[in-house]
């Protein structure tokens, strides 16, 4: 996962204001106590950080992977084939 992807995901799941405040302040417990920020520039792997601000904010499993996305042409490759 890629920082951007994982920004993404922040923004998304808590909002593009929230998302930052939760980054500076929320001490993750298994990253050492370390706060989003702090373990991104401690250079943990943005999927593990994500997985930890998850964990710490009973983020459910179906919405730990981003919200869905339709295709741009508006077909679903799966009914329309």
């Amino acid at each position: 996962m890629r920082v951007s992807n994982f920004w993404t995901l922040m923004e998304d799941e808590f909002g593009s204001g929230y998302a930052y405040v939760l980054a500076n302040q929320l001490a993750l417990t298994s990253l050492g106590g370390r706060t989003v920020n702090e373990a991104l520039a401690d250079h943990f792997e943005p999927r593990e950080v994500w997985g930890a601000v998850c964990d710490a904010q009973d983020v459910p499993a179906e919405r730990r992977l981003g919200k869905d996305v339709a295709p741009a042409s508006g077909r679903d490759p799966v009914i329309d084939g």
